[in-house]
């Protein structure tokens, strides 16, 4: 597999550290509110990165961290009258609510940064040690950027293009402009821990060095976030942790690019700042995860409302393609037929396509195009009239859920009871039709079709599925 690489600025090979594993470190939220649709990307990404390494056989360790310590944390807790603890642990349920609803599926471990202030103390006090990081007066501790010599090298700009930028805010004591803080000194009603520069708190960059290291090692394989975690947050994590354990941080870093809201950029300020539940309470959770891998998640998507129904529309064909195969499974005989190796090999090669697209950098647009072709394949030569075998029904259905599943496609089920509703009403409808009782026979079509349940009466039985 290929993987674009920020730091090298090209598509490498991806050679992991240790023959059939891969060790991943994700950014997570800071929770502090509900996760937006930017938010969703990267979540939803790199659980198909997770999903594609597993199902071409490695075994992943992936990381995702909660920032449960913030600025931003504190003030939500001071606003609410309330506390850090209780804005960052409500907030990592309502992760896990959105994150369930876009089928990402829990990382192996998802370490909070208050659960590792001994290992973000022991990495301050080493860089301390080094002459990496200075005490400050009044209890910080600052990173000194300029004895890093490689610093700039993930974001590719030049120390000098970075300190133009750089300032120094009212009450930081800083001795360069582009130092960052590795621990802050606590403020008056601020949640604080004990260290060797007194009472405070970690900084945000110093928490993702910890639990990389802790949970994964010193040099892991893959480090991956959003485009705007590249400077400062990825370039400071790895002066840190490289200053610190004298060793590469990540060996590939891969980052995925902007979301635009009708092709503006996502901005409170615009008014078009939209959370993931908003979005899914208007067009459910699916679409917005069809969204996230229908194009290289290097390109910048746009967000729409046209867009939203076009996903919707194409996950239905998807959809209906699967409930087909569902439904010929139940009703044709077994004993493949004449031709049918020659359709496999058929529906073998979109497989091969879907791969070779998934091994070039994770490019999910031209899987998800393998995918569709399988699907007006399988229409095509698997239907009631052409009454394919079971045995060949049962390896296209194998086929297609299985490459859905990469995507973290088709996952989302209708209540049992509801699907028995249903059942039990076209069986009613189909024995008045036997009696040819038609009123009656009638009256259950027009309740199926209030419910919005389309019925096709096939030679091989009565199929349905629900037309929002």
């Amino acid at each position: 597999m290929k993987i674009y690489n920020t730091l090298t600025r090209q598509k490498e090979e991806f050679v992991p550290l240790v023959p059939g594993e891969a060790h991943i470190y994700a950014c997570g939220p800071t929770v502090y509110n509900f996760i937006h649709i930017g938010n969703a990307r990267p979540i939803c990404v790199f659980d198909v990165l997770r999903r594609y390494l597993e199902y071409r056989g490695m075994k992943v360790t992936f990381v995702q961290n909660f920032t449960d310590i913030d600025d931003k944390i504190i003030r939500r807790a001071n606003e609410e009258n309330s506390d850090y603890l209780t804005i960052s642990r409500r907030y990592i349920e309502e992760y896990k609510t959105d994150a369930e609803g876009l089928n990402v599926r829990p990382a192996t471990v998802h370490p909070l940064a208050t659960e590792n202030i001994d290992e973000i103390i022991s990495i301050v006090s080493t860089l301390v040690e080094k002459g990496y990081a200075y005490p400050a007066p009044n209890g910080d501790v600052y990173f000194r950027t300029k004895k890093d010599k490689e610093y700039g090298k993930l974001s590719h700009q030049p120390l000098d293009d970075l300190m133009s930028g750089a300032r120094i805010a009212v009450g930081e004591q800083k001795e360069d402009p582009l130092d960052f803080a590795l621990w802050k000194a606590s403020k008056p009603g601020e949640p604080s821990w004990d260290s060797p520069w007194g009472k405070g708190r970690p900084g945000w960059h110093i928490e993702c060095s910890a639990m990389a290291r802790r949970y994964l090692g010193k040099t892991i394989d893959i480090h991956c976030g959003g485009q705007d975690l590249i400077f400062p947050h990825h370039e400071n994590e790895i002066a840190q942790s490289e200053c610190c354990n004298g060793v590469p941080f990540a060996r590939y870093w891969m980052h995925n690019g902007y979301i635009n809201i009708n092709n503006k950029k996502m901005s409170k300020s615009l008014g078009n700042f939209l959370t993931v539940r908003e979005v899914a309470a208007k067009y459910g959770y699916e679409p917005i995860r069809f969204l996230m891998v229908s194009a290289h998640y290097r390109t910048p998507i746009n967000y729409s409302e046209d867009v939203m129904e076009q996903c919707r529309s194409s996950l239905e064909r998807l959809y209906n393609c699967r409930d087909n195969l569902r439904f010929l499974m139940e009703h044709v005989p077994s004993g493949e037929k004449e031709g049918e190796k020659e359709i496999r090999r058929r529906f073998e090669e979109y497989e091969n396509q879907f791969i070779e697209a998934m091994e070039d950098d994770l490019n999910t647009a031209d899987a998800l195009a393998a995918l569709f072709d399988l699907a007006k394949d399988i229409n095509t030569n698997l239907n009631a009239e052409k009454a394919p075998s079971k045995e060949l029904c049962s390896f296209a259905l194998d086929l297609f859920e299985s490459l859905a599943g990469v995507l973290g496609l088709l996952y989302a089920k209708q209540e049992k009871s509801a699907d028995e509703e249903i059942e039990a009403l076209i069986a009613a409808r189909t024995k008045a039709r036997k009696e040819k009782n038609w009123a009656e026979a009638d009256r259950i079509r027009d309740e199926l079709k209030a419910r919005h349940v389309v019925v096709e009466d096939t030679p091989n039985g009565v199929k349905w599925k629900i037309v929002e």
